[in-house]
């Protein structure tokens, strides 16, 4: 080594700096987050508000949890766990100070393909009846609950890998209207799920492509064997607790503390179906024995996670990005932040540590979020609160849950999931804000100019926007015919020259064409004569042609250059607004966009 590289060497290890005790506090900070809030908080203004928060919380978690374990195909008992570790998990490692995590139905869903389809139930009868195995229940149970501990584990480790790879901030890539779509079809699921328990009907368990339209087709050739009381039972429930819900929501800055109608329902449901007997009497489908405790920690089963990897990725982007919607609504509304990757941490570790402790997948759920907004909640102390009284109902209620009626735990969980449904309204919203997110045949081409239209490139502007019309106008050929016809007519992507993207021909005879020039930085007299050229072609043509984003430079000169169409707008502010008016001329529909 020469001196000069020996001198280099030691300038570099100069430069870098021994971390000092300063930048481990800093660390621990930054990813321990409760260290930061707990050092500042204030008994005085924060402890009543978050305590009754917490006592209000631990009733949404008690009913859910029992709820959302049945719908993850476990025994109930289970659900008690999911709603205690991981929400103490997220309260030490979560930046979202109003984030109540949990046990989740789209989770929950998720996890129960995985334990249907690996342990079913037509193996119960194989399995021994033990009552030497953890808490008492059946091998059949234990086996159900390792592969839904095997989903939450992996699921926790892939977000874990996604926080070390620094994957939080990729998160802008999924939109609101694809979270709102993922949620409300994930309900819709989840309350189709349920409709056996709502019925009070035996059911086969039915999943996979079209599952969804198999099981009304099974209710409805089944729908004899209802059972009155079951329905019943189920109206009722759902009537109060929506009717409830609605009133306290109503009132809620007259009163101070609203009604845990919740817990009301459960608590009178248990004792009604206790005095008439109803499991007997009517045959209706209780929750059965809850047993005492929490078991010693386990580890999942290691030697299914190949076969749990789909559910695991499920659970694992599902959960995250349901969370950190909330997580961020909940910082926008109180003005704080919060990190992606460090959420990533939190609901990684939520999942993994938890699965130790034979808990169901879990993440932040919206209606126990939106409980802590209403209760005044100020930090993650109301859910931590919410865990003390989840450890009474575990070491001294839950045997009393045994008469809890399935279909008023059915319409828990379906009057739970309303502010997941009624964002079917947001369909009306993203159709006029912007039409593009419905895309169905391709009858409107959309073609973006992105480069200057020059006398060097005009032409063969023109010819590739002539070879695109007819490439949509060709479906009524053979199918031969237009693979030869595409074979023949690819466009190379040249500078200021159309990039064609291979798609599907359009049914209909001919197709309307939208120029959006935005990216177009410059036209000189050939450009603009070209496309007055272009518009007079497609006008021969029969097709209706509208140009976006155009400036004030560019309409005056085309209107110059060419005797344009003045019976009807040609020139538009915007993509959306040129559809709308096409719109009122005819039923039109979307193709994929291409690009000049």
């Amino acid at each position: 080594m020469t001196g000069a590289e020996r001198k280099k060497k030691s300038i570099l290890w100069s430069k870098m700096r021994v971390p000092d005790c300063e930048d481990f506090k800093q660390w621990c900070r930054r990813r321990l987050p409760i260290l930061d809030w707990a050092t500042h908080y204030s008994l005085k203004e924060n402890l009543l508000p978050d305590t009754v928060s917490g006592i209000m919380l631990a009733v949404q978690q008690v009913a859910q949890g029992l709820a959302f374990a049945v719908l993850s195909s476990v025994h109930p008992v289970f659900g008690l766990y999911g709603s205690l570790f991981p929400a103490i998990i997220y309260a030490i490692f979560g930046m979202g100070r109003h984030v109540a995590t949990g046990t989740f139905a789209l989770t929950s869903l998720i996890s129960a393909n995985a334990v249907e389809r690996l342990v079913p139930l037509s193996s119960q009868n194989l399995t021994t009846h033990s009552n030497t195995s953890v808490l008492g229940l059946s091998d059949f149970e234990m086996q159900r609950i390792s592969v839904a501990a095997a989903v939450s584990f992996l699921g926790g480790v892939i977000q874990a890998a996604m926080f070390v790879l620094q994957l939080g901030s990729a998160t802008f890539l999924i939109t609101e209207p694809v979270v709102s779509a993922m949620t409300t079809g994930a309900a819709t699921h989840v309350v189709t799920s349920q409709a056996k328990y709502l019925l009070g009907m035996k059911m086969p368990y039915i999943s996979g492509p079209l599952g969804f339209f198999y099981i009304y087709v099974y209710i409805f050739k089944n729908i004899k064997s209802v059972r009155l009381e079951a329905l019943l039972l189920s109206l009722l429930s759902i009537v109060v607790l929506v009717l409830v819900k609605e009133l306290n929501e109503q009132f809620k800055r007259k009163i101070k503390i609203v009604l845990p109608v919740d817990l009301v329902l459960i608590i009178a449901a248990c004792f009604t179906c206790y005095c008439t007997n109803m499991e007997n009497t009517y045959g209706l489908e209780v929750v059965g024995h809850i047993p005492k405790g929490i078991p010693p920690p386990r580890a999942p089963p290691m030697n299914i996670l190949s076969a749990v990897i789909t559910e695991a990725f499920g659970v694992a982007l599902v959960g995250y990005v349901a969370s950190l919607a909330l997580a961020q609504g909940s910082a926008k509304k109180f003005r704080y932040s919060v990190d992606d990757n460090q959420e990533l941490l939190a609901h990684g570790l939520s999942n993994v540590i938890a699965s130790f402790f034979f808990c169901i997948p879990s993440a932040a759920a919206m209606g126990r979020t939106a409980g802590l907004y209403g209760t005044g909640a100020k930090t993650q102390v109301a859910c931590l609160v919410s865990c003390i009284f989840v450890l009474i109902v575990i070491y001294a209620v839950g045997p009393l849950l045994y008469w809890l009626p399935m279909c008023v735990l059915a319409s828990i969980i379906v009057v739970g999931l309303k502010g997941m449904l009624i964002q079917f309204r947001d369909l009306k919203k993203y159709w006029n804000v912007d039409k593009i997110d419905w895309e169905t045949l391709q009858q409107v081409k959309i073609i973006s100019i992105n480069n200057p239209l020059v006398f060097l490139n005009a032409k063969k502007f023109h010819t590739d926007i002539m070879n695109i019309i007819q490439k949509e106008n060709t479906g009524n050929q053979p199918l031969d015919e237009i693979r030869k016809y595409e074979q023949s007519t690819l466009l190379t992507s040249l500078s200021g020259i159309c990039n064609e993207e291979a798609t599907q021909p359009c049914l209909n005879p001919k197709c309307s064409l939208i120029l959006d020039c935005s990216g177009l930085t410059f036209s000189d007299y050939s450009g603009v004569s070209m496309l007055v050229e272009v518009y007079m072609d497609c006008k021969n043509k029969s097709v209706d042609v509208s140009l976006v984003h155009c400036t004030a430079s560019l309409i005056k000169a085309m209107k110059y250059c060419g005797n344009l169409d003045s019976e009807k707008p040609i020139f538009f502010e915007s993509v959306s607004a040129a559809i709308s008016n096409m719109h009122l001329n005819k039923n039109l529909s979307i193709s994929d966009p291409s690009e000049v």
